[in-house]
Parts: structure tokens; C-alpha cells; sequence
């Protein structure tokens, strides 16, 4: 019986790197108004920085900078330079984009439950673009692709995990409503990256 060899990993270009990046960071950038325009909340690093400030008196940029200083050096030490510094890139930009999409795009009264679902779907794609590129926005993203390289455990069932700890928290602070739908978008972001962003399927770097 012939068995057949897998090809080795073929690296992106950086051109490919640099589009891959900014597709995947304007797409989650666009997911953001979804859920703004919705009145939802995220999970992630993000939205377990958001409880926490609305449990304290920090502000939000300081709690998710120092919440992403551990998963950085995981990165770093995991990962390696060129890993942690398209992250960097990434979370930059996103923040960025996120900031000046809405001077030229707004979106107003959108049902929460088509916006969670919107929203996860463009974060999942976006989210896909930069793990395909070698790249995260930092935080969970970090241990989920460790853990998919190393366990062969879904990157989107450890980013799910993560987000039923945040959104449980989120049910003291947040209408029950806000918290149903934002977790209803939290699934489908995942569920995608699960189904979608495998080794065995993707092997470019």
C-alpha cells in the first residue's frame, strides 16, 4: 500500500503575512461594531478585563495590558520573536481600526441576536486569518494555539472554555439578556475556529 508523504510547511511571504494580518485584525475590528451597535459584551482577555473593572476602580487599558504581560511571555518563550511580534502588530492595529471604524461606519439598533451572531462570525474568520499567519491578538489566543500544536486540542474549544469563565462572571454584572447573546456569539466565533483551523488541514506558516 503507497502511503503519501505530507508536503513540508511552505512559510507565507511577508506581502502574504502583512494582507493575512490586516484582513484578519479589520475583520474583528468590524465584529467590535457589531457588538457595540448591539449592546453586547465579549469574552477573551478583553471581556474578562472589562468585568474586572466594572468590579473595580482600574481602568480598562491598564487591566488588559497587564492581563496580556503573561501571555506575551508565554508566547515569547512557546512561540518564539517572530510569533510575539506579529502579535504585537496585530493587537496594535486592531486597536487602531477599532478606534477609527467608527468615523466612517456606523451601525445603530441592531438585534442582539443577529449581532452576536454577525460578530462571531467575522471574528471567527478574522481570528483564522491570523492564526494562519502566525499571529494572535494576544492573550488566550497564545494557549490556544499552544495547546493545539502541542495536544492537538481545538483552538476555538480552549478560546470557548476561557469565555464560559468570563461570561459566568458577566452574569453579576450584566443583564442576563446581554450575557445570553454575547455567549451565543462567543459559540459561533469558536465553533468556527474549531471546525476551521486545524494542522492536520493548514500547514503554511
Amino acid at each position: 500500500m503507497l502511503l503519501l508523504e505530507k508536503p513540508p510547511a511552505d512559510r507565507h511571504s511577508f506581502l502574504e503575512d502583512v494582507q493575512g494580518i490586516l484582513v484578519g485584525t479589520t475583520l474583528v475590528a468590524l465584529s467590535i461594531q457589531f457588538l457595540r451597535a448591539s449592546d453586547l459584551i465579549t469574552g477573551q482577555i478583553a471581556g474578562l478585563a472589562l468585568v474586572t473593572t466594572y468590579a473595580s476602580d482600574w481602568s480598562f487599558g491598564l487591566v488588559f495590558f497587564l492581563m496580556n504581560v503573561p501571555f506575551f511571555l508565554l508566547g515569547l518563550t512557546r512561540m518564539g520573536w517572530r510569533f510575539v511580534a506579529k502579535t504585537t502588530v496585530a493587537v496594535a492595529l486592531m486597536s487602531v481600526i477599532a478606534d477609527t471604524l467608527p468615523l466612517v461606519l456606523t451601525i445603530n439598533d441592531m438585534p442582539p441576536a443577529l449581532g452576536a451572531v454577525l460578530a462571531g462570525i467575522l471574528a471567527g474568520v478574522g481570528l483564522i486569518s491570523l492564526f494562519r499567519h502566525g499571529a494572535t491578538l494576544g492573550g488566550v489566543g497564545i494557549v490556544a494555539l499552544i495547546l493545539q500544536d502541542t495536544k492537538d486540542i481545538p483552538a476555538g474549544y480552549t478560546q470557548l472554555a476561557f469565555d464560559l469563565v468570563v461570561f459566568t462572571l458577566a452574569v453579576f454584572l450584566f443583564p442576563w439578556p446581554v450575557v445570553v447573546w454575547s455567549l451565543l456569539g462567543a459559540v459561533v466565533l469558536n465553533t468556527i475556529i474549531a471546525t476551521n483551523h486545524r494542522r492536520d488541514r493548514y500547514i503554511a506558516r
